[in-house]
Formats: structure tokens, C-alpha cells, sequence
């Protein structure tokens, strides 16, 4: 006879789980299509799974796992996906890493089904409209908000680190004035590692890099424009020394305001790739100015940093609210990629899509920013209608940094200096538990080639990748 009994996970009251064999206390578990699991009586000698899977064999697999194993194998499963199917994904193949469980990790949460972001435990909908730039880095690298004392200790310190070496500034304007933002940048941050106090602890040496962030964006920004590089002003705020720096003039509190919900709502993501890019770097037990510069290399590339500059771009060729539908149909019918939408972890909206769409909605003054967020609001009710999907971070942050007075070119820098805290945070939880990170790749290649002398060989077919 089989004991019924429903299964208590994340995502069971959402999601009904398709039939498997995974043991569980040692007996035969099935997980039926109404999401109970099926106990039999009988004992059953444990396996290897991994020599299992490896084989591809088709027949049903037992594998004996603890009651905590098998609640978060059912966390992890996707619609319809067996378990024996969720080893076999974790332990042998899963391109780009999709749901590969690599570390744990006290700093930040996301819960892709809900649409949550939680920073230290925090949710991303009450720090961005009510924390600072400097409260929440506080938060990240400390796992708690400061008091009123520890704040103002933390935010002097930033203050007194803002200003970037004078060799470094003369490295930064050595460079060509119209070379990409972000090469430069990347070149800002390993001059700093050469230029700051060799014998700053980690904890110093995060907050030389994260102060000085937005003081190497400013100056690439007037470098290129061939203007007047600006010191950091004693008077203001971390991001309204930003917006000084790159504009000139003291921006007013509205703007600021928008401004640290901006950097608060990029300060972490999980490990995205330049954060794991950075967790890697740091493994190696390479310094915190090294495995921040890996970072900014990797939120360079176009999957990953770039998308709202992008998103820009495709309001501009759309033109009016008119031609959002016909231009969606259009690129959808080519199979193109909309700009903007969809994201790997999150099943819904992004919260901070949701919290900047809402904030648009207030900051917005004149008719050409009021077009804009017509158009996107256009685009995102197409994009929810014909392909379920919803709209990311990169949608209206756009729209939030050119109201605040950045350009285009230079929204990924930003995104640099709101997510170096995130970068920050999890460089030092590495060092403090420390296991060099060495995944291992499922080999798909030959394994008996014969050496033949070169006068010997055939010219064979390029290989693809």
C-alpha cells in the first residue's frame, strides 16, 4: 500500500510536480501529477547517479538522498521536469549555468515566481524609495542597516576616499577621448590597485574602490567632452556627487532622490555574471582591485550591462505610441529580440521594473519624456499580450538616468558604480570562506585520436562551436 502525502516546498503551492524516483529516508518516492509523494515499503540498494546518468540509461533511477536533498531538488524543478532530469541537469550539463546551484550566500535573494528582491533580507520595495546609496552598502557588507552613528562613521569614511590619485587621472586622460566608456573604466579601476595604500585591509580597500567609482565615470565622461575633470564636493551625498561630477551643477533633491534609488535598485544581483565573475577572481585569492576589474569586463558585454542604452535606441526608431504594436509585430515576426524583456531567473515582472515604471510616472515633466514612457508602456503591454513576457530592469531605467541628466553612452558605467557595493559584498564573503571555484566540464569530444605525422595528414572539415 502507498502512503500519500503532499510535498512542502517554494514553489508546491504553484506548481503541481510530474511523476519520479528519487528515494527518500532510503524507500522508493514517487512524485504524482497532484504533487504527492508515493512512499513504497521497500528497501532499495543505493546508486551512484552520476555513473548512472552518465551511461544515459532509460530506466528508472534510485538514488538515496536526506529530506533537506530532496526539498530543494523539488525548489529547483521546472514544470514537468522528473527529478532524476534535475541531477542529471545539475551534476553533468546546463548551458550558462541556467539554475546551477554553485554557492550559498547570505547577501541576496531573488525569488524568481513572487517577483522579489530581497538585499540582507530586506526587500528591494522598501529600501529603494527610503534607503541611501551609502545606507545600503553599509547593509550589504555588514548584513545589517546601520544606526545613526555607525552611518555617519561609514559615510565620512566614503567621503574621505572619493578623491581618485593624481596618477591615475592622468592615466584616465592619456586615454583617446572617444575610446568606449567602459574600457576606460575597466583601465580606472587596475590603475587604483597600483595607486592606493598597499596596506588597506579588504574592508578598506572596498571602500576606496566604491567611492572612487563614481568619481573615474565622471571624469570619462568630461574627458571625452574635453571639459573641466570635477573633485568630489564634502557637502553632498554619494549620488548627488555623481550627478555634480558628470553634469556640473548640484542637482536638485528630487533628482538625487531618483538617483540613489537607481544605484540602491543595481546594487546586487545574485550572482549574476560579473558578480561570479568576480566570486571567481577572488577565489583565487587575487586581490579585491583585480576581481573588480574582472567584473567590469564581464557587465561590458551586451548580454549582460548595455541593454537600457538599447532600449533607448528602440523608442527612437519606433517614434510614437502608434507604432509600438506594429513595431513589435514586426520584429517578432523576424524573431528578434525586444530589448527589455524577459529575464532568467524572474517568471514575472521584475520588481525593480515595477518600482522605476512608478517612479516614472511622477519624475516625468515634459512631452518628449511623457512619449517615451508611452511608448514602453505600449511595448510592455504587447510584449505581456502575444508573448507572455514582462519587462526587466533595463525598460524604464533608461528613461530614469536621462531624466537625471546621463547619457546614453554612459548608462553602463552607472550600472558599474550602483552594482560595485553587490561586487563588493561578495568579494568579501568569498575571502571569508574561502574554496577555490573549478567547476568541471562534461567533455563531448574524441577520446581515441591517432597522431599522424604531419606530412601524412588530410585536410579535414573546420569544426564548429
Amino acid at each position: 500500500m502507498l502512503q500519500r502525502r503532499r510535498i512542502q516546498s517554494p514553489r508546491a503551492s504553484r506548481r503541481w510536480r510530474p511523476s519520479c524516483r528519487v528515494s527518500r529516508r532510503y524507500s522508493t518516492c514517487r512524485l504524482n501529477r497532484r504533487g504527492q509523494t508515493e512512499h513504497s515499503n521497500s528497501w532499495v540498494t543505493p546508486v551512484n547517479p552520476v555513473t548512472q546518468l552518465a551511461k544515459q540509461q532509460t530506466a528508472s533511477k534510485v538514488v538515496k538522498v536526506s529530506d533537506d536533498t530532496h526539498a530543494k531538488l523539488v525548489a529547483l524543478a521546472k514544470w514537468g521536469e522528473p527529478l532524476d532530469q534535475v541531477i542529471h541537469r545539475l551534476v553533468t550539463q546546463s548551458k550558462g549555468l541556467e539554475d546551477v546551484v554553485t554557492g550559498q550566500s547570505s547577501i541576496c535573494f531573488i525569488d524568481g515566481i513572487e517577483g522579489r528582491l530581497l538585499y540582507r533580507g530586506y526587500d528591494i520595495v522598501d529600501l529603494a524609495p527610503k534607503s541611501t546609496y551609502e545606507e545600503t552598502t553599509f547593509l550589504l557588507w555588514n548584513g545589517h542597516l546601520p544606526t545613526i552613528s555607525e552611518l555617519s562613521t561609514f559615510t565620512n569614511e566614503l567621503s574621505a576616499k572619493r578623491v581618485v590619485p593624481d596618477g591615475v587621472l592622468s592615466i584616465m586622460t592619456s586615454l583617446p577621448a572617444n575610446c568606449d566608456a567602459m574600457d576606460a573604466l575597466r583601465v580606472g579601476v587596475a590603475a587604483l590597485g597600483i595607486y592606493d595604500d598597499p596596506m588597506y585591509p579588504p574592508q578598506e580597500k572596498a571602500q576606496s574602490i566604491a567611492a572612487k567609482m563614481a568619481t573615474l565615470v565622471a571624469a570619462i565622461h568630461r574627458h571625452k567632452h574635453n571639459q573641466e575633470i570635477l573633485a568630489p564636493r564634502d557637502d553632498l551625498g554619494y549620488a548627488a556627487n555623481l550627478l555634480y561630477m558628470v553634469t556640473g551643477e548640484k542637482p536638485s533633491k528630487d533628482d538625487e532622490r531618483l538617483m540613489d534609488a537607481l544605484l540602491i535598485l543595481h546594487a546586487d544581483h545574485e550572482l549574476n555574471a560579473s558578480t561570479f565573475t568576480a566570486r571567481v577572481i577572488a577565489s583565487t585569492l587575487s586581490d579585491v582591485y583585480s576581481a573588480v576589474t574582472g567584473a567590469v569586463g564581464a557587465l561590458k558585454g551586451p548580454l549582460h550591462g548595455g541593454a537600457n542604452e538599447k532600449v533607448i535606441e528602440m523608442t527612437i526608431e519606433i517614434g510614437t505610441p502608434e507604432n509600438a504594436e506594429s513595431y513589435v509585430d514586426a520584429m517578432l515576426a523576424k524573431r528578434q529580440k525586444i530589448t527589455g524583456f524577459g529575464h532568467r531567473v524572474y517568471k514575472t515582472m521584475d520588481p525593480r521594473a515595477a518600482i522605476l515604471k512608478e517612479m516614472a510616472q511622477k519624475f516625468i515633466k515634459t512631452d518628449k519624456e511623457r512619449k517615451v514612457f508611452q511608448i514602453l508602456e505600449k511595448t510592455e503591454e504587447m510584449m505581456k499580450t502575444w508573448k507572455n513576457l514582462y519587462p526587466n530592469v533595463d525598460l524604464y531605467s533608461g528613461l530614469a538616468l536621462n531624466h537625471v541628466g546621463i547619457p546614453s553612452y554612459l548608462f553602463t558605467p552607472v550600472f558599474a558604480v550602483g552594482r560595485a557595493p553587490g561586487w563588493l559584498a561578495h568579494i568579501l564573503e568569498q575571502y571569508a570562506d574561502n574554496r577555490l571555484i573549478r567547476p568541471r566540464a562534461e567533455y563531448i569530444g574524441p577520446t581515441q585520436a591517432e597522431y599522424v605525422s604531419i606530412e601524412h595528414r588530410t585536410q579535414t572539415p573546420v569544426m564548429s562551436h
